[in-house]
C-alpha cells in the first residue's frame, strides 16, 4: 500500500519483522588488548573479545518488529523482541519504581549523632547549603521540615500570630510592576511543585489566586468540594491566548490519586462551556448568561445553536477549530533542566485557533492556514480513502477490535483495549510514540466537542478519569496529554476525536532517534493493555 500507515483497508494490522543477517569486514589496523580488571580469584578479565582478528558474520541478531503509526506523521516504532519477550515473560515488570522517600533534615540529625556535633552547628548547614542541593532537596524530599525550612530560605513571609504564613512579601520592579520577593526563582518553582510542601504553603506561594500575576479569572465551576477555576492567560504562547481550568487553593489537586471525577467534570465543562460560547459569538448568537456557569441543559442548548447556525453560516468562523492540552507532573533536574510541565497543580489548557493568519507583504501567498495538529488526521484520512476506497476510522476500529499479538504467541493477551462504553474506547496504539502510550477514542464519528452529545462528553470526560487513573497507578508521574481535533465544519469528514495519553519516561529523554520520529520500544502493545486492564477494577471502584 503506498499510504505508510499500519491499518489495512480490510480491518487488520500491518507491520514488518526484521531479521537481521549480515556481514562487516574488519577495517581494524592494530589491537589495543588490556585488563578491565579482576574476578574474585584474582585473575584477569580482558578485552580481547572487542578486537577479533576475523572479519565478522553476524547471523542471528536481535529480531525487531517495524510499526508504521496508524497516522504516518507520528512516523514508526521499532519493538525489540528480546526485550518484549521478557517483559512479556513479567507482566509486572511494565511498572515505574515509585520513589524513595527522603528526608535532608534526618540525614544530618543522624550526621550529628555520630560525630557529635551539637544540633544548631548542623542547622547552619542550611545557610551554605549549594543551589544544585537545594533544588534536589526542592524535588524530591517528603520532609515536610525540609520544605519549610527551604521555603523560608528562598522567599520572605508574612506570618500570623501562630506564625503560620498568611502571605508573601511584595517589592515594586524598576517599570512599577509588583513582584514577589523570591531569591532563588528556580528552587521556588521546584518546591512549590513538590506535593509534599505543607498545603498552608503551596496556598500562600503559589496557589492563591493573584500570587501568580494578574491573569483575570473569567470562568468557575464549583460542586460537590470540587472548585475549578477559568484563567485567561493573555499574553500566551499560543496566538490569540488560552485559558487554563485550574483545580482552585480550595481544592488542592497535586497527584492523580486525590483527583475526583467531579474535578474532571469540572474542568471539561469550563472546555466546553468557553469553546461554545467563543463559537457562538462569531455566529451572533445571543450569549447573554450574565456571569454564571452555564447549566448542562444551556450548554447542550447552546451546542444545537451553533450546529444549526452552521449550516448556513459556516464561512462566518475566523476561528473554526480548538487546541485542549494537558500536561502533568513537574520536575527539575540540579542542572536547571525543567523536565516537564509549569505547575503541579491539576490543569487544562485551551484556545482557539483562526482558519488563517495573514502572511507578510508581498509574500507568495496572502494568507497560510493557521496550525492544527487535527489537520493533519484530515489530510492522511482523505488519502485513505483515495486510495482504498474505504473509511480509515472503520478499518481502524475493525483492526483494534481483532487484534492479534505481534509475536503470534497464543498464550498471551491479544486484546489492545482496555475499557469501552457505547460512546468511547481506551485502547493502547499498535505503534505507541511514548512506551506507554494510552488513547481514547469516539465510537461514532464525533471529531471535535461540538459534534458531541451529553453523553458522548460524559464518557470522553470518565474515560479521561480512568486512564489518568490506570497511568498514575503505574506509577508514571509526568504524562502530556494531547487531543486531534477535526475543525468546526457542517460537512462531516469521519474525521474522529483521538486523545492521546503520552507518559514521559525515566530513561527514555527525546534524542536522535525520536527527534525522526522512530519510537524505540521494549513490550508489546498487547501485554501493556493487559497491565492496564489489571488496574481497571481498583479505578472503577472510585467512580462507584
Amino acid at each position: 500500500m503506498p499510504i505508510r500507515t499500519c491499518v489495512a483497508p480490510k480491518g487488520t494490522f500491518i507491520y514488518g519483522i526484521h531479521r537481521p543477517q549480515y556481514y562487516v569486514e574488519n577495517l581494524r589496523t592494530k589491537s589495543d588488548i588490556q585488563s578491565l580488571g579482576e574476578f574474585s580469584d584474582f585473575t584477569h578479565h580482558y578485552n580481547s573479545i572487542n578486537f577479533p582478528k576475523e572479519n565478522i558474520n553476524i547471523k542471528n541478531a536481535d529480531i525487531i518488529y517495524e510499526i508504521p503509526n496508524a497516522f504516518p506523521f507520528k512516523g514508526t516504532t521499532y519493538i525489540q523482541k528480546r526485550w518484549a519477550d521478557e517483559k512479556a515473560s513479567n507482566l509486572s515488570s511494565i511498572s515505574l519504581k515509585q520513589p524513595t522517600n527522603f528526608s535532608w533534615s534526618e540525614t544530618l540529625s543522624e550526621f550529628a549523632n555520630q560525630i557529635d556535633i551539637p544540633e544548631e552547628d548542623v542547622n547552619k548547614l542550611w545557610e551554605i547549603i549549594p543551589e544544585a542541593m537545594q533544588l534536589t532537596i526542592a524535588t524530591t524530599s517528603s520532609d515536610k521540615k525540609d520544605l519549610t525550612n527551604l521555603a523560608k530560605k528562598v522567599c520572605d513571609f508574612v506570618y500570623d500570630n501562630q506564625g503560620q504564613p498568611t502571605g508573601l512579601k511584595y517589592y515594586k520592579d524598576k517599570k512599577g510592576q509588583v513582584r514577589p520577593l523570591i531569591k532563588n526563582k528556580i528552587v521556588f518553582e521546584s518546591l512549590v511543585n513538590n506535593p509534599d510542601l505543607p498545603d498552608i504553603y503551596k496556598e500562600t506561594m503559589i496557589l492563591r489566586p493573584g500570587v501568580q500575576g494578574n491573569s483575570p479569572i473569567t470562568g468557575e465551576f464549583c460542586k460537590n468540594n470540587s472548585h475549578v477555576y477559568e484563567y485567561l492567560r493573555a499574553n500566551s504562547y499560543i496566538p490569540w491566548g488560552h485559558f487554563a481550568a485550574n483545580m482552585s487553593n480550595d481544592s488542592i489537586r497535586y497527584d492523580i490519586n486525590s483527583l475526583k471525577m467531579e474535578d474532571m467534570t469540572g474542568m471539561r465543562h469550563l472546555f466546553y462551556q468557553r469553546i461554545y460560547i467563543i463559537l457562538a459569538k462569531q455566529l451572533n448568537i445571543s450569549t447573554n448568561y450574565n456571569q454564571r456557569t452555564l447549566s448542562n441543559h444551556e450548554l447542550e442548548t447552546l451546542r444545537k445553536d451553533i450546529i444549526h447556525k452552521l449550516k448556513t453560516k459556516e464561512d462566518k468562523l475566523t476561528f473554526d477549530c480548538n487546541l485542549w492540552g494537558w500536561n502533568f507532573g513537574f520536575d527539575y533536574a540540579p542542572n536547571h533542566y525543567r523536565l516537564h510541565a509549569s505547575h503541579q497543580q491539576v490543569h487544562q489548557q485551551y484556545a482557539m485557533i483562526p482558519r488563517s493568519v495573514p502572511t507578510k507583504e508581498n509574500c507568495y501567498v496572502p494568507n497560510i492556514q493557521s496550525y492544527a495538529c487535527g489537520d493533519l488526521v484530515d489530510d492522511f484520512i482523505r488519502k485513505y480513502y483515495q486510495e482504498t476506497g474505504n473509511a480509515f476510522f472503520d478499518d481502524y476500529v475493525k483492526a483494534i477490535k481483532a487484534n492479534t499479538r505481534i509475536d503470534k504467541k497464543e498464550d498471551g493477551p491479544n486484546d489492545l483495549i482496555i475499557y469501552s462504553d457505547e460512546n468511547v474506547m481506551i485502547f493502547v496504539p499498535k505503534a505507541q510514540t511514548s512506551q506507554w502510550e494510552i488513547q481514547i477514542m469516539p465510537l461514532k464519528d464525533v471529531g471535535n466537542i461540538l459534534e458531541a452529545d451529553p453523553e458522548m462528553r460524559s464518557s470522553l470526560d470518565k474515560a479521561l478519569f480512568i486512564t489518568a487513573r490506570i497511568l498514575s497507578l503505574l506509577n508514571a508521574k509526568l504524562v502530556t496529554h494531547i487531543e486531534y481535533a477535526s475543525r468546526f465544519s457542517y460537512k462531516q469528514t469521519n474525521q474522529r476525536l483521538i486523545i492521546a495519553f503520552l507518559p514521559r519516561m525515566p530513561e527514555s529523554p527525546g534524542a536522535f532517534s525520536e527527534a525522526q520520529l522512530r519510537w524505540i520500544n521494549g513490550h508489546y502493545p498487547e501485554d501493556f493493555a493487559a497491565v492496564c486492564r489489571s488496574k481497571l477494577p481498583e479505578v472503577l471502584e472510585t467512580l462507584k
